[in-house]
């Protein structure tokens, strides 16, 4: 249970953002690639000596393998702000004050007395958080006047300063507001749970519609209930529990070598089938005729049509939306072409969203 530690030296700052800093560090004679998140442990500069947790490339792992700073020598005396008294993190070593919008000395508390409904506000609802970008550019690419919020869920990483696709979407203005639950944290809006994040999306934000994802970093186990996105269903419930519109983007791939992840993976339909108590919105998008029956069938046999709205829709645009915002997509190490299932159902979602806005 104990963390692997190791004193090193700052030797290079490979990338800077206003909360994280991408560092190259010397230990044992070896120059290795370290995590700095600013809010945490401060700023960083060449020649500090830090101490760095190694634990998960000690691991070998793909999630959450970097090294951490844990501590900058050189700073003895960090103070948070006086603002909030809500921690995350909580009982941690790092534990980490922070405003919430819902807390009584914020200037929203009474926002969430008077909240009544959703009424209809749209809650794109994924796991993976590669979703964000594809499902967020196509919506802006389609309609440039909407107001996108993002919250991210404590499933997976838990600042939002490692998500290089926030960082992205907030430079080319496609996502207007990021909202950090549970113990997830550095968002532009920090709330305790799901439910005061939607209704921050909506009520303070000012949003007209938001995505829902984990951050960087799911994990799984093989199991059919041991993956982190399983909080997928809970999300989907709250969104209708408050009189949102839920839409379910599935996990759907071809490309994954993993027989569990062939078309709507497991973990989408475990979620959809068992984990969710309310119905959904679940778009699919129009694949060829192999991969379209291989879908369908996979629905059939879990009756999903009976239990949620099954919604067939286009993404083919999402090649322009890639030319026009001049982005690149990855997951789990795939590109764009590599995996067009998986980016198509991103964009085909975005379209049906849309869709909504045009509706009488």
């Amino acid at each position: 249970m104990l963390l692997s530690t190791q004193r090193g030296i700052v030797v290079k700052i490979n990338n800077r953002t206003q909360k994280r800093a991408d560092i190259s560090v010397l230990f044992d004679g070896v120059e290795a690639s370290a995590i700095n998140y600013i809010d945490l442990t401060g700023d960083v500069a060449e020649g500090d000596e830090v101490i760095l947790n190694t634990t998960a490339v000690e691991l070998k792992l793909g999630t959450g393998g970097n090294h951490f700073v844990i501590h900058n020598m050189r700073h003895q005396g960090l103070k948070q702000a006086d603002a909030g008294h809500i921690m995350k993190l909580r009982y941690t070593p790092y534990q980490v004050k922070v405003m919430t919008a819902e807390e009584q000395d914020s200037p929203y508390h009474s926002i969430f007395h008077e909240f009544k409904s959703l009424r209809g506000f749209p809650v794109l609802v994924g796991t993976l958080h590669s979703m964000l970008l594809p499902i967020a550019a196509t919506l802006k690419y389609i309609n440039p006047d909407l107001n996108i919020a993002y919250i991210m869920t404590d499933a997976a990483a838990l600042p939002i300063a490692l998500s290089n696709n926030v960082e992205l979407l907030k430079e080319k203005g496609i996502i207007k507001a990021t909202i950090t639950i549970g113990h997830a944290f550095g968002g532009d809006f920090e709330c305790i749970n799901i439910y005061n994040g939607l209704i921050t999306a909506k009520e303070i934000a000012k949003c007209d519609l938001v995505i829902v994802t984990m951050g960087p970093g799911i994990v799984g186990t093989g199991t059919p209930f041991g993956f982190s996105g399983i909080d997928q269903g809970m999300l989907l419930d709250a969104a209708n529990d408050l009189g949102g519109m839920s839409i379910a983007v599935p996990r759907i791939s071809f490309s994954d070598a993993r027989e569990r992840h062939r078309g709507i993976s497991h973990h989408s339909l475990t979620v959809l089938s068992t984990i969710t108590k309310t119905k959904s919105n679940i778009v699919i998008p129009k694949l060829d005729e192999v991969e379209r029956n291989y879908i369908l069938e996979q629905i059939n046999q879990l009756q999903l049509s009976e239990k949620h709205y099954i919604v067939e829709e286009s993404g083919d645009l999402f090649p322009d939306v890639l030319r026009f915002f001049d982005i690149e997509v990855e997951t789990m190490g795939r590109k764009f072409q590599e995996d067009k299932s998986f980016f198509l159902t991103g964009a085909a979602t975005a379209v049906f969203a849309n869709r909504l806005f045009n509706m009488d």
